[in-house]
Protein backbone atom coordinates (compact mmCIF):
# COMPACT_ATOMS: atom_id res chain seq x y z
CA UNK A 1 0.00 0.00 0.00
CA UNK A 2 3.28 2.32 0.22
CA UNK A 3 6.94 2.55 -0.85
CA UNK A 4 9.60 4.21 0.57
CA UNK A 5 11.26 6.79 -1.34
CA UNK A 6 14.47 8.88 -1.34
CA UNK A 7 13.34 12.54 -0.47
CA UNK A 8 15.06 16.27 -0.01
CA UNK A 9 13.27 17.90 2.86
CA UNK A 10 13.47 21.23 2.70
CA UNK A 11 12.84 23.57 6.11
CA UNK A 12 10.96 27.19 5.47
CA UNK A 13 12.25 27.88 8.87
CA UNK A 14 16.08 27.10 8.79
CA UNK A 15 16.53 27.28 5.12
CA UNK A 16 18.35 24.14 5.27
CA UNK A 17 17.79 20.88 3.49
CA UNK A 18 17.82 17.29 4.28
CA UNK A 19 18.34 14.09 2.05
CA UNK A 20 15.55 11.41 4.27
CA UNK A 21 12.97 8.80 2.89
CA UNK A 22 9.39 9.24 3.27
CA UNK A 23 6.24 6.90 2.83
CA UNK A 24 3.98 7.58 -0.35
CA UNK A 25 0.65 5.69 -1.24
CA UNK A 26 0.84 3.17 -4.34
CA UNK A 27 -1.20 3.53 -7.10
CA UNK A 28 -1.00 0.74 -9.75
CA UNK A 29 -3.66 -0.43 -12.39
CA UNK A 30 -5.73 -3.59 -11.95
CA UNK A 31 -7.18 -4.73 -15.25
CA UNK A 32 -10.87 -6.25 -14.42
CA UNK A 33 -12.68 -8.75 -16.77
CA UNK A 34 -16.01 -10.47 -16.26
CA UNK A 35 -15.67 -13.99 -17.76
CA UNK A 36 -13.24 -13.31 -20.49
CA UNK A 37 -14.84 -10.06 -21.44
CA UNK A 38 -12.51 -6.86 -20.44
CA UNK A 39 -14.62 -4.27 -18.10
CA UNK A 40 -12.40 -1.70 -16.67
CA UNK A 41 -8.82 -0.91 -15.60
CA UNK A 42 -9.21 0.65 -12.01
CA UNK A 43 -6.25 2.34 -10.94
CA UNK A 44 -6.04 1.80 -7.17
CA UNK A 45 -4.08 0.97 -4.37
CA UNK A 46 -2.70 -3.04 -4.64
CA UNK A 47 -4.77 -4.61 -1.42
CA UNK A 48 -7.63 -6.19 -1.33
CA UNK A 49 -8.28 -6.67 -4.92
CA UNK A 50 -10.71 -9.51 -5.20
CA UNK A 51 -12.53 -7.33 -2.62
CA UNK A 52 -12.59 -4.17 -4.90
CA UNK A 53 -13.22 -6.62 -8.08
CA UNK A 54 -16.34 -8.06 -6.67
CA UNK A 55 -17.55 -5.01 -4.37
CA UNK A 56 -16.98 -2.61 -7.76
CA UNK A 57 -19.20 -4.71 -10.03
CA UNK A 58 -21.93 -5.15 -7.21
CA UNK A 59 -21.92 -1.13 -7.19
CA UNK A 60 -21.96 -0.65 -10.25
CA UNK A 61 -24.68 -3.18 -11.02
CA UNK A 62 -23.31 -5.57 -13.23
CA UNK A 63 -23.77 -7.69 -10.11
CA UNK A 64 -26.87 -8.68 -8.34
CA UNK A 65 -25.35 -10.48 -5.37
CA UNK A 66 -22.04 -13.09 -5.26
CA UNK A 67 -24.14 -15.72 -5.61
CA UNK A 68 -23.74 -15.16 -9.14
CA UNK A 69 -20.15 -15.66 -9.20
CA UNK A 70 -18.67 -18.50 -9.28
CA UNK A 71 -14.79 -17.75 -8.98
CA UNK A 72 -12.38 -14.80 -8.75
CA UNK A 73 -9.27 -15.49 -10.38
CA UNK A 74 -6.65 -12.71 -9.18
CA UNK A 75 -3.38 -12.94 -11.03
CA UNK A 76 -1.79 -10.23 -8.76
CA UNK A 77 2.22 -10.17 -10.73
CA UNK A 78 0.18 -9.03 -13.86
CA UNK A 79 -2.46 -6.59 -12.47
CA UNK A 80 -5.11 -8.72 -13.70
CA UNK A 81 -8.71 -10.02 -12.38
CA UNK A 82 -10.99 -12.33 -13.68
CA UNK A 83 -14.51 -12.77 -11.75
CA UNK A 84 -16.30 -15.61 -13.09
CA UNK A 85 -20.12 -15.73 -13.03
CA UNK A 86 -22.89 -18.53 -13.88
CA UNK A 87 -23.87 -19.17 -17.09
CA UNK A 88 -27.38 -17.84 -16.36
CA UNK A 89 -25.79 -14.26 -16.05
CA UNK A 90 -26.78 -12.42 -19.08
CA UNK A 91 -23.54 -10.09 -18.83
CA UNK A 92 -24.51 -7.83 -21.82
CA UNK A 93 -27.61 -6.94 -20.82
CA UNK A 94 -25.95 -6.07 -17.60
CA UNK A 95 -23.28 -4.03 -19.00
CA UNK A 96 -25.95 -2.46 -21.17
CA UNK A 97 -27.94 -1.32 -18.32
CA UNK A 98 -25.07 -0.22 -15.84
CA UNK A 99 -24.04 3.79 -16.10
CA UNK A 100 -21.69 4.65 -18.70
CA UNK A 101 -18.30 4.84 -17.46
CA UNK A 102 -14.61 5.27 -19.29
CA UNK A 103 -12.98 2.15 -19.48
CA UNK A 104 -9.87 3.75 -17.34
CA UNK A 105 -11.05 4.34 -14.14
CA UNK A 106 -8.55 7.06 -11.95
CA UNK A 107 -8.36 7.34 -8.34
CA UNK A 108 -9.13 10.64 -9.12
CA UNK A 109 -13.12 10.81 -9.80
CA UNK A 110 -14.52 7.02 -10.22
CA UNK A 111 -16.55 5.82 -12.83
CA UNK A 112 -18.32 9.03 -13.96
CA UNK A 113 -20.72 10.99 -13.27
CA UNK A 114 -23.99 9.20 -11.64
CA UNK A 115 -26.21 11.13 -13.68
CA UNK A 116 -24.78 8.94 -17.06
CA UNK A 117 -27.35 6.44 -15.24
CA UNK A 118 -28.91 4.82 -17.86
CA UNK A 119 -31.61 2.13 -15.92
CA UNK A 120 -33.78 2.69 -12.68
CA UNK A 121 -32.19 4.23 -9.80
CA UNK A 122 -31.92 2.56 -6.81
CA UNK A 123 -34.17 3.24 -4.39
CA UNK A 124 -33.05 2.88 -0.01
CA UNK A 125 -35.92 0.93 1.78
CA UNK A 126 -34.47 0.42 5.30
CA UNK A 127 -35.80 0.75 8.62
CA UNK A 128 -32.49 1.09 10.29
CA UNK A 129 -32.24 3.99 12.47
CA UNK A 130 -28.42 5.04 14.63
CA UNK A 131 -27.82 7.43 17.20
CA UNK A 132 -26.00 10.38 16.33
CA UNK A 133 -23.87 9.73 18.82
CA UNK A 134 -22.82 6.02 17.14
CA UNK A 135 -22.40 7.96 13.86
CA UNK A 136 -19.83 10.62 15.19
CA UNK A 137 -17.72 7.75 17.13
CA UNK A 138 -17.69 5.61 14.06
CA UNK A 139 -16.54 8.14 11.52
CA UNK A 140 -13.88 9.56 14.71
CA UNK A 141 -12.37 6.75 14.91
CA UNK A 142 -11.50 6.49 11.07
CA UNK A 143 -8.28 8.02 10.89
CA UNK A 144 -7.24 6.34 13.96
CA UNK A 145 -7.62 2.73 12.59
CA UNK A 146 -6.35 3.89 8.90
CA UNK A 147 -2.40 3.28 9.01
CA UNK A 148 -1.96 3.86 6.20
CA UNK A 149 -3.25 7.27 5.95
CA UNK A 150 -0.99 8.11 9.07
CA UNK A 151 1.98 6.62 7.08
CA UNK A 152 1.50 8.63 3.87
CA UNK A 153 -1.23 11.05 4.01
CA UNK A 154 -2.29 9.86 0.57
CA UNK A 155 -5.27 7.50 1.31
CA UNK A 156 -9.23 7.48 1.73
CA UNK A 157 -10.26 5.18 4.34
CA UNK A 158 -13.70 4.24 4.02
CA UNK A 159 -15.37 1.59 6.75
CA UNK A 160 -18.82 -0.56 7.24
CA UNK A 161 -20.42 -0.68 10.69
CA UNK A 162 -23.39 -1.95 12.25
CA UNK A 163 -25.96 0.19 13.87
CA UNK A 164 -24.44 -0.65 17.16
CA UNK A 165 -21.00 0.68 16.14
CA UNK A 166 -19.39 -2.77 15.87
CA UNK A 167 -16.55 -2.60 12.76
CA UNK A 168 -16.96 -5.51 10.11
CA UNK A 169 -15.00 -3.95 7.36
CA UNK A 170 -12.22 -1.14 6.77
CA UNK A 171 -10.33 -0.49 3.78
CA UNK A 172 -8.02 2.40 2.61
CA UNK A 173 -7.32 3.46 -1.07
CA UNK A 174 -5.70 6.20 -3.04
CA UNK A 175 -9.65 6.72 -4.20
CA UNK A 176 -11.90 7.71 -1.92
CA UNK A 177 -14.71 5.14 -4.58
CA UNK A 178 -12.25 2.16 -4.34
CA UNK A 179 -12.54 2.03 -0.98
CA UNK A 180 -16.48 2.11 -1.04
CA UNK A 181 -16.04 -0.87 -3.15
CA UNK A 182 -13.41 -2.57 -1.20
CA UNK A 183 -15.69 -2.67 2.03
CA UNK A 184 -18.54 -3.42 0.52
CA UNK A 185 -16.48 -6.79 -1.66
CA UNK A 186 -16.09 -7.46 1.99
CA UNK A 187 -19.39 -7.43 3.33
CA UNK A 188 -20.45 -8.69 0.34
CA UNK A 189 -18.82 -12.07 0.82
CA UNK A 190 -19.40 -12.61 4.07
CA UNK A 191 -22.65 -12.83 2.97
CA UNK A 192 -23.55 -9.67 5.17
CA UNK A 193 -27.01 -7.68 4.83
CA UNK A 194 -26.25 -4.14 3.52
CA UNK A 195 -29.51 -2.84 4.71
CA UNK A 196 -28.57 -3.06 8.80
CA UNK A 197 -25.58 -1.57 7.87
CA UNK A 198 -23.81 2.29 7.26
CA UNK A 199 -20.75 3.57 5.78
CA UNK A 200 -18.42 5.83 7.12
CA UNK A 201 -15.72 7.25 5.14
CA UNK A 202 -13.26 10.02 5.22
CA UNK A 203 -13.33 11.71 2.00
CA UNK A 204 -15.84 14.09 -0.28
CA UNK A 205 -19.17 12.63 -0.62
CA UNK A 206 -19.81 13.00 -4.24
CA UNK A 207 -23.30 11.30 -6.28
CA UNK A 208 -21.04 8.51 -7.84
CA UNK A 209 -20.14 7.46 -3.54
CA UNK A 210 -23.81 7.43 -2.69
CA UNK A 211 -24.58 5.94 -6.48
CA UNK A 212 -22.50 2.99 -4.70
CA UNK A 213 -24.13 2.50 -1.20
CA UNK A 214 -27.51 3.03 -3.19
CA UNK A 215 -27.12 0.35 -5.23
CA UNK A 216 -26.18 -2.09 -2.43
CA UNK A 217 -28.73 -1.24 -0.30
CA UNK A 218 -26.55 0.87 2.51
CA UNK A 219 -29.23 3.26 3.91
CA UNK A 220 -26.78 5.86 5.97
CA UNK A 221 -23.84 7.30 4.24
CA UNK A 222 -22.23 9.77 6.77
CA UNK A 223 -18.35 11.68 6.62
CA UNK A 224 -15.50 13.52 8.13
CA UNK A 225 -15.62 15.73 4.73
CA UNK A 226 -18.18 18.25 2.95
CA UNK A 227 -21.17 17.00 0.80
CA UNK A 228 -20.74 17.57 -2.66
CA UNK A 229 -24.22 18.95 -4.58
CA UNK A 230 -24.28 15.71 -6.56
CA UNK A 231 -23.79 13.70 -3.65
CA UNK A 232 -27.32 15.38 -1.67
CA UNK A 233 -29.23 15.04 -5.16
CA UNK A 234 -28.67 11.22 -5.21
CA UNK A 235 -29.38 10.61 -1.84
CA UNK A 236 -32.58 12.54 -2.19
CA UNK A 237 -33.24 10.43 -5.23
CA UNK A 238 -32.37 7.09 -3.57
CA UNK A 239 -33.79 7.85 -0.26
CA UNK A 240 -30.37 7.07 1.62
CA UNK A 241 -29.73 9.54 4.46
CA UNK A 242 -26.31 11.69 3.67
CA UNK A 243 -24.10 12.88 6.95
CA UNK A 244 -21.59 15.10 6.39
CA UNK A 245 -18.74 17.34 8.22
CA UNK A 246 -19.14 14.44 11.44
CA UNK A 247 -16.62 16.68 13.27
CA UNK A 248 -16.66 19.03 16.83
CA UNK A 249 -19.14 17.56 17.85
CA UNK A 250 -21.27 17.89 15.38
CA UNK A 251 -23.21 17.25 11.67
CA UNK A 252 -24.77 17.89 8.84
CA UNK A 253 -27.91 16.08 7.76
CA UNK A 254 -28.92 16.53 3.91
CA UNK A 255 -31.53 13.73 3.46
CA UNK A 256 -34.08 11.51 5.24
CA UNK A 257 -32.93 12.96 8.58
CA UNK A 258 -35.51 10.44 10.27
CA UNK A 259 -32.61 7.21 10.04
CA UNK A 260 -30.33 9.25 13.16
CA UNK A 261 -31.67 9.53 16.78
CA UNK A 262 -30.45 11.91 19.31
Amino acid sequence: MSRQVKIKKLSLFTGKTEDTTDYVAEEKPLHLFVNTTFWATILCSPTSLRELAVGHLLSEGVLKSTQEVTDVILKEADGICYVKLKPTVEVADRVRLSRLHTRVIPSACGSGSPYQFTGRTPKVDSPLIVSAQIIFNSVNQLNFRAEGFRQTGGLHVAAIYKADGSMIALAEDVGRHNAVDKVIGMVALKQGNFSEYFLALSGRISGDVVFKAAKVGLPIVASLSAALSSGIDMAETTNLTLVGFVRGKRMNIYSAPERITV
